[in-house]
């Protein structure tokens, strides 16, 4: 069994929590390939009505990069520089576009919900209430953001003075969204841009043009802030703008096996992450 499961591994009964009560999975760090494995589980059991609505923070160690379900990496990354800094590559179920994530400069969250109970069925009305909650932990951490609506080719995403701070992307399946999204808390432009690539723009050229359009909290603060506060921050958010309660729990056995069962056969795969497939 996967080492980032021991202390997950307490029992979880559906009627502890009631529906109306999310659960909370506090603030931990994996590798890509269980995050994204245990973030599909809990969809997997949300749809199935094993588990409640869920807020899971998280980080990623070592640092990665996650692709969208149909992007090619080989169009998106420098792989040689992934190789040569230890960055995994992962490939998500949710759409949207090619994200680094920083071991120390982010907090992940996701949140998986019945569409129903936030009061929408409407992808764009389920981004802008998820990120209510998001811009609520950013007033409370001193940071305002503003609701960005995207385009074409861009999801929804969060601006500080018109810089992107929060971005994220999603997936629905019978009536249960997966969201999971990102907190940049610091912001290493130079190695974001040795990784990802934009079209006809040098690594230099790209790290500058993201100085225009990328903050941090750390930025706009002008100190640091801890991970912890950031993830106690989003909670308070999450209570306050979609009016929950929360409850902090654990994964239930069935996701344990079910994570682990997809970060095997999946996740960790080379088919999976660079071609989409699975074996």
């Amino acid at each position: 069994m996967h080492n980032s499961f021991k202390h997950y591994l307490v029992v979880h009964l559906e009627s502890e929590v009631p529906m109306d009560t999310w659960r909370l999975l506090p603030l931990q760090t994996s590798n890509a390939a269980m995050n994204m494995a245990i973030d599909e589980a809990i969809l997997t059991a949300r749809i199935a009505d094993k588990v409640p609505n869920t807020l899971r923070f998280y980080r990623w160690q070592p640092s990665a990069v996650s692709i969208g379900k149909n992007q090619n990496p080989e169009n998106e990354l420098y792989l040689d520089a992934c190789k040569q800094l230890g960055v995994d590559v992962v490939r998500r179920i949710s759409g949207g576009g090619t994200v680094y994530h920083d071991y120390e400069g982010e907090v992940t969250y996701s949140v998986t919900a019945k569409t129903s109970d936030l009061g929408t069925g409407d992808i764009p009305s389920v981004y802008e209430k998820i990120y209510g909650a998001i811009t609520d932990a950013l007033r409370l951490l001193g940071a305002p953001a503003d609701f960005s609506s995207g385009d074409a080719k861009n999801c929804p995403n969060l601006t500080v003075r018109g810089k992107k701070l929060s971005g994220s992307s999603q997936t629905i399946s019978r009536g249960v969204v997966l969201q999971h999204g990102t907190l940049l808390l610091s912001v290493d432009l130079p190695k974001m841009f040795t990784l990802l690539k934009l079209k006809d723009i040098s690594c230099e050229l790209a790290a500058d043009i993201g100085k225009r359009k990328i903050t941090s909290i750390q930025n706009e603060l002008a100190h640091p802030v801890k991970h912890e506060t950031v993830a106690n921050a989003l909670a308070q958010g999450f209570k306050a703008i979609i009016k929950i309660q929360v409850a902090q729990g654990q994964l239930t056995p069935f996701e344990v096996e079910l994570a682990n069962k997809l970060y095997k056969e999946k996740y960790s795969r080379h088919e999976w992450n660079f071609s989409g497939k699975i074996i």
